[in-house]
C-alpha cells in the first residue's frame, strides 16, 4: 500500500505540476481551457470553474493528465471564439505553451532540491573503503580511509555527489584530478585515470570498476541478539561474547566467523570466547539449512554493531537559503544534462536500453523512498520530475517536443507543416513511444524475476 500510494501521488504531484504550466501560459496567451483533467479515461468528478467555465476533472487511470484547449482541430469553434482558439494563436505563443509544460516540472524539481538542501540532505562520507589491487584507484595510489574531498575542484561532499560527478566525467570523456585528505589529515592530490571505462561500463557498477567503495568499519566477531532456539544460545554463548577462535584458528572479523559457521553445518566445532575479561571454551554444532539450493549452517546470533563507528561516517548536506536555492539550480541543470547524455548514449547504442525503466520501477523506488523518509521522497520526485520534464522535451511526435519541433518548422518556413506530414508523425511517435514503453515493461519484470 506505501509503494502504490506513495507511486500515485508522485505521478498527480507531477502531473498537475506539468499541466498546469500548460494551463497558465495558455490562459496567459488567451487561450480558452475547456478540461483541465488529472488522470485519463472516464471523468469520475468534475466541477466549472473561472469565467471561460473551465472544467476541472478527476479521471479513472490517475497515471497521467491532460489540458484539453479550444482547437478548430478538434472540434467546431463557435465565430465568436474563434480568437480563443489555439491554433489560431501566433507560432511564438504556441510554442510557449507547449514547452511551458516541461518547464513546469524543471522548476518544480529546483523548488524541490531548494526546500531539500535547507531541509537537510543525509548522506555517507566519501570516505575511502578497501582499494582493490589493479583498479583505477590502486593504480592513482589512493589509500584506504582517505576522504575524497574535491573532483576537479567541486567540493564533494557525501558519495551521492561523488557518484555523480565522475558519471558526469565519464560521460564526457574527461579525466578526474581528485583532492583527498588522509588519515593524518594531509591533503594530497591523485589523478583518476578512467579512460579504461566505456558509457557502456554504467551499465554496472562502474564506481566498484574503478575501484572506489565507501569505507566501512570492521565488525568483529561479537554476539549481538541471539534466537532462543538457536545453536548459539544452546551451547551458552551470550550477548558481548567475543569469539577469539575456532577449532584453534585465530577469529579476527565477523565476516570469518560466518564463514567458519557456513561451512560446518551439523560439525561440533570448539570455540575459545572472551567474556568479561575471561576466557572461556564452548562446543557448538551448527544447525544444517538449505540456502539457494546450498546446505550451509547457522546458529542463531547476529552481529554486535558500533553504531558510533557507523553514525560517525553519516553527514547532512544543509546550506542558507540563497545558497540552498543556487545549489537547486545547480542539482536539476546537472541532472538534466546527464539524463540527456545519457539517452544520446542509448540512442548510439553506447549505452544498453537496460537502463531504461518503467512504471513498476518507478513505482518501486517510490515505495523505498517513501519509507526512508520525507527527505529521501522530496528527492525521488526532484529526479523523476527531471527525467518527466526531459522526456517530454524529446522531438518525438506526440510529446511536447515533437509539436515544439514542428511549430519551430512553421516559424521559420512561415507556414504550418502540412496535415499529411503532421498524421505521419504522430503514427511515427506512437511507435517509438509503444517501443520504448515495451523495453521499459520488459526491463521492469526482468529486475523483478532477476532481481
Amino acid at each position: 500500500m506505501i509503494t502504490l500510494l506513495s507511486f500515485v501521488v508522485a505521478i498527480v504531484v507531477l502531473v498537475v505540476f506539468h499541466e498546469y504550466g500548460h494551463y497558465l501560459v495558455a490562459r496567459w496567451c488567451g487561450v480558452k481551457v475547456l478540461r483541465f483533467s488529472v488522470g485519463f479515461g472516464n471523468v469520475i468528478y468534475s466541477r466549472r470553474f473561472g469565467k471561460d467555465g473551465t472544467e476541472w476533472a478527476l479521471s479513472a487511470i490517475p497515471l497521467g493528465g491532460y489540458v484539453k484547449m479550444l482547437d478548430e482541430r478538434e472540434g467546431d469553434v463557435a465565430p465568436n471564439d474563434l480568437r480563443h482558439a489555439f491554433n489560431r494563436k501566433p507560432v511564438l505563443q504556441r510554442m510557449a505553451i507547449v514547452v511551458a509544460g516541461p518547464l513546469a516540472n524543471l522548476l518544480l524539481a529546483v523548488v524541490l532540491y531548494w526546500a531539500l538542501f535547507m531541509y537537510g540532505v543525509p548522506g555517507i562520507k566519501p570516505v575511502l573503503g578497501e582499494i582493490a589491487p589493479g583498479t583505477p584507484a590502486a593504480v592513482a595510489a589512493l589509500h584506504t580511509q582517505s576522504t575524497i574531498v574535491s573532483i576537479n575542484g567541486q567540493a564533494t561532499q557525501s558519495w551521492q555527489e561523488v557518484r555523480w560527478t565522475l558519471l558526469d566525467l565519464i560521460l564526457q570523456q574527461r579525466s578526474a584530478t581528485l583532492q583527498l585528505r588522509d588519515r593524518m589529515d594531509v591533503i594530497v592530490e591523485r589523478k583518476l585515470d578512467m579512460s579504461g571505462l566505456s558509457a557502456a561500463d554504467l551499465d554496472g557498477d562502474f564506481m566498484r570498476k574503478l575501484g572506489l567503495l565507501p569505507y566501512q568499519p570492521p565488525v568483529y566477531p561479537v554476539i549481538g541478539q541471539l534466537t532462543e532456539d538457536g545453536a548459539a544460545a544452546q551451547a551458552g554463548m551470550k550477548t558481548g561474547d567475543r569469539v577469539l577462535s575456532v577449532n584453534g584458528e585465530t577469529v579476527a572479523l565477523w565476516t570469518d566467523w560466518v564463514e567458519v559457521i557456513r561451512a560446518h553445518p551439523e560439525q561440533m566445532l570448539l570455540l575459545e570466547i572472551e567474556r568479561d575479561g575471561a576466557s572461556i571454551d564452548l562446543t557448538i554444532k551448527p544447525a544444517a539449512v538449505i540456502d539457494k539450493g546450498e546446505r550451509i549452517g547457522r546458529i542463531g546470533a547476529g552481529a554486535q554493531i558500533d553504531q558510533k563507528a557507523f553514525e560517525a561516517l553519516l553527514t547532512e548536506v544543509r546550506y542558507p537559503p540563497l545558497q540552498a536555492l543556487s545549489e537547486g539550480l545547480s542539482k536539476t541543470w546537472e541532472t538534466a544534462v546527464i539524463s540527456l547524455k545519457m539517452m544520446g548514449k542509448m540512442v548510439m547504442g553506447e549505452v544498453s536500453l537496460k537502463n531504461l525503466s518503467g512504471p513498476i520501477t518507478i513505482a518501486d523506488y517510490a515505495g523505498q523512498s517513501a519509507m526512508m523518509g520525507l527527505g529521501a521522497y522530496v528527492g525521488f520526485l526532484a529526479l523523476i520530475s527531471i527525467s518527466l520534464g526531459i522526456l517530454n522535451l524529446l522531438p518525438i511526435p506526440l510529446l511536447d517536443g515533437g509539436h515544439l519541433l514542428y511549430y519551430s518548422v512553421e516559424f521559420f518556413k512561415g507556414s504550418p507543416v502540412s496535415d499529411y506530414l503532421w498524421e505521419a508523425g504522430q503514427k511515427v511517435g506512437i511507435a517509438l513511444l509503444v517501443t520504448m514503453m515495451a523495453f521499459a515493461l520488459y526491463n521492469d519484470v526482468s529486475r523483478l524475476i532477476l532481481g
